[in-house]
């Protein structure tokens, strides 16, 4: 019996160049696709919605995923198989963890820093949590009402932090998230998370730390606007990220 779906979010006009993994004697596959989808994808379930916004589709695959396990992916990925059986290992024999965020490669090596050792994940340190290193045990996320946020995500307004809001709000339903030094993807894009210098990001980002931390959310700014101020790259977007509500 398959333990884990491979959960595809993508727009009918970016089917035709999606990279599915082949591996589905290994895993179930889920592909939700966005606007006017008429796809028959072999191997694979499909979900037609009629909406925009990856947050919703992401939302879809979590309602119509049929297995233990759930690791999200984007439609430009390719997943490494060995991996994400290394990760479906270790839930196995961490029935408390109940969300894991992997490592994600750029080629060869890992996209950005990630710990040496497996960690205990918080708020203040999963901020730069991507979607494609999350695999989710997926009654547990179901049991504690958890989905994405609508508000924000890759076609809303708020247009990034939606994975770090997601984790923020496992973690406040009490649920334990852990960080494992495992590649379980290779992705070599880059996300709307790492564009800084714009008012709109400056503006976005503000209202993440709003919605993650509530009142608090000006002490975590702060320590953030100081320790990411080069990626900022102006006093002018720092101070817009600290006003902004």
């Amino acid at each position: 019996m398959k333990k884990l779906t491979v959960g595809y979010s993508t727009l009918a006009s970016r089917v035709q160049s999606m990279v599915v993994t082949k591996e589905t004697e290994l895993f179930d596959v889920l592909v939700s696709i966005q606007k006017d989808a008429e796809f028959e994808l072999p191997k694979a379930k499909t979900l037609e919605l009629n909406s925009t916004g990856v947050t919703k589709s992401r939302n879809a695959v979590i309602d119509n995923t049929e297995t233990e396990y759930l690791v999200f992916a984007d439609d430009d990925i390719e997943v490494i198989p060995n991996g994400l059986r290394q990760v479906v290992e270790y839930m196995d024999h961490h029935p408390d963890v109940s969300l894991v965020l992997a490592r994600v490669n750029a080629g060869e090596k890992p996209r950005k820093n990630y710990p040496s050792e497996i960690t205990k994940l918080t708020k203040l340190n999963s901020a730069k949590a991507a979607t494609p290193e999350m695999v989710i045990r997926v009654e547990d996320i179901r049991q504690a009402g958890v989905y994405f946020d609508e508000e924000f995500g890759a076609g809303a307004k708020n247009y990034l932090g939606d994975e770090y809001i997601f984790v923020s709000d496992c973690l406040s339903k009490g649920l334990k998230a852990v960080s494992v030094p495992i590649s379980i993807a290779s992705h070599d894009a880059l996300s709307s998370g790492t564009l800084w210098q714009s008012t709109e990001s400056a503006v976005a980002r503000a209202r993440v730390f709003s919605r993650v931390f509530g009142p608090m959310a000006i002490w975590a700014k702060l320590g953030f606007a100081i320790k990411n101020y080069s990626n900022f790259g102006s006093l002018k977007l720092v101070w817009k990220f600290l006003t902004t509500w």
